[in-house]
């Protein structure tokens, strides 16, 4: 059996731009899928087949564990590619496909790229009729309806995908239902996908700080808060389309992590982890024994956190241990909008209080900011701005809120009332997305 798990290209187009000389130079419109929250498309100025690092590519980190956990249970016969990893054009994807004609190819993809990726498995079927699609990833909320949108889907496997693609490679036809990691097996899975071509390619320059190669991983999987446009909590990690079920959290063992962080940095010479985990700083002992493992590797690393889940005396325990900087998501600065439309639960006087002794400390902070949220007026975006303006940010990401399937935000599109998200509501202000980047130019472009 060969099987690919694969990230294919996205592109969508050129676009010319003014050159300060006043001539015209093209960008190109590509997309991140994988191992983003929120697949987006923009801009970047190398066509494809022409690989630059630099620009934000995230590691595809379900899918990275998808396909050792896979060739493992199958005794090998597994290929991981990343085509957006690889900035490939379409003519080369397709060349490779035909060239190893995979029985199988699992792919990963949600509402952002959906329509894209169906053109993509239309044209491999065109040139290999014989070949299966698994789809994995948040587009897979749609069950049974997405099995007919394209030719040759088998299977659509939901949640984090390891052992629902066992299934599927089986023979499982059809919707395969979550079926998550347990602890123990999470913790004797093999590690994820890495190797000499793919290792120096991912990047995320913040929180400011980070050196290049960079290694981005997960020490832990979901989260326990329901903030209504997020994804992977609601989709991958557990099943929670309209935030009142429970969602699950589960953080690798000390002995795992270690044993992972130690092969990456000596096989790959990292110089520098960031944990991308939904949570990071989920409780103090969470916290404790990643600055004890890093402490031991020597490394500089950064993590995604919230400002109130865990000690405060630990953001200095974060730094000594070589913690350069931290991400934390506000996405508003108003309190009704924070409580009512993003159901956060986040206290936003001790988010900054937080964010100041993160400063203090000597850490770097990036900041999480939504825009055009559901019920959002204009002047709680103007409180937003206000309150930016109060952090003491090395640097911020404004977005515009994006509408995903398997989301509490899609759900309430639908129709559907959310008990837990009481302001949020479908009104002339909002416009509905699923690529928050391409809304958010429009909503820049509709300000000035």
């Amino acid at each position: 059996m060969k099987v690919l798990f694969s990230n294919p290209p996205w592109w969508q187009g050129v676009v010319p731009v003014q050159t300060p000389d006043g001539g015209t130079a093209n960008v190109y419109r590509t997309g991140v899928r994988a191992g983003s929250r929120w697949p987006f498309t923009f801009l970047i100025p190398y066509p494809p087949d022409d690989f630059h690092f630099g620009s934000y590519l995230p590691y595809p980190f379900f899918m990275g564990a998808a396909a050792t956990y896979c060739a493992r249970e199958l005794g090998g016969g597994v290929t991981f590619r990343d085509s957006i990893a690889l900035r490939e054009s379409y003519d080369t994807y397709f060349q490779y496909l035909e060239t190893e004609r995979f029985e199988y190819i699992v792919m990963e993809s949600a509402s952002p790229s959906w329509e894209h990726d169906k053109l993509v498995i239309n044209e491999v079927v065109r040139r290999l009729p014989h070949t299966r699609f698994i789809v994995t990833g948040p587009i897979t909320s749609h069950g049974e309806e997405l099995l007919d949108s394209a030719p040759n889907i088998q299977a659509t496997v939901r949640g984090e995908y390891e052992k629902g693609t066992m299934k599927a490679l089986n023979g499982a036809n059809g919707v395969v239902d979550f079926d998550f990691l347990t602890l123990e097996e999470m913790n004797a899975a093999p590690f994820p996908y890495y190797d000499e071509v793919y290792a120096p390619r991912y990047w995320d320059s913040n929180p400011v700080g980070q050196q290049y190669p960079q290694a981005q991983v997960l020490s832990s999987r979901g989260c326990p808060f329901k903030c209504i446009f997020c994804v992977w909590p609601a989709t991958m990690t557990s099943n929670d389309p309209d935030g009142s079920h429970k969602r699950t959290v589960r953080q690798y063992s000390a002995d795992y992590m270690e044993g992972f962080l130690t092969e990456l940095v000596q096989k790959y010479k990292f110089k520098s982890v960031y944990f991308d985990d939904d949570t990071f700083n989920l409780g103090d002992r969470h916290v404790e024994k990643i600055c004890a493992i890093m402490r031991k590797l020597g490394v500089p690393w950064s993590a995604m956190c919230r400002a109130d889940t865990s000690s405060f005396h630990l953001w200095q325990e974060m730094k000594d241990s070589g913690c350069f900087g931290v991400k934390i998501g506000f996405e508003s600065g108003n309190q009704e909008v924070i409580d009512k439309i993003v159901n956060k639960r986040l206290n936003l006087e001790e988010a900054r209080r937080v964010a100041h002794e993160i400063h203090r400390v000597g850490m770097t902070l990036h900041g999480t900011f939504t825009f055009g949220l559901p019920g959002e007026t204009p002047e709680q975006i103007r409180d937003t701005e206000n309150y930016m303006a109060s952090l003491p940010l090395n640097s911020c990401q404004r977005s515009g809120c994006a509408e995903i399937e398997g989301a509490p935000l899609h759900t309430l599109t639908k129709g559907l009332g959310l008990k837990s998200y009481p302001g949020a509501r479908l009104d002339d202000n909002y416009v509905r997305a699923p690529d928050g980047q391409l809304k958010f130019e429009r909503m820049l472009a509709e300000r000035t």
